[in-house]
């Protein structure tokens, strides 16, 4: 009996090829992903910041729906 010729072994061997590019792809992902963060946290640190929203007070504080 030839194993390399069996199916079942061919199919195991495919899929084991596949898991291991699979996993080789997403580290890939989350390391382009890591470094595109890092890149972008300091320009967001430099937008300027919002003012807070006012809590108290008639003026900001409530919505006036008309139908």
């Amino acid at each position: 009996m030839n194993i390399g010729n069996d199916a079942s072994v061919r199919t195991a061997t495919a899929a084991a090829q596949s898991s291991n590019a699979t996993e080789v792809q997403m580290a890939v992902l989350k390391k382009a992903l890591s470094s595109q963060a890092a890149s972008v946290q300091p320009l967001l640190d430099s937008l300027p910041q919002q003012p807070k929203l006012a809590t108290e007070g008639a003026v900001g504080t409530l919505v006036n729906i008309h139908v």
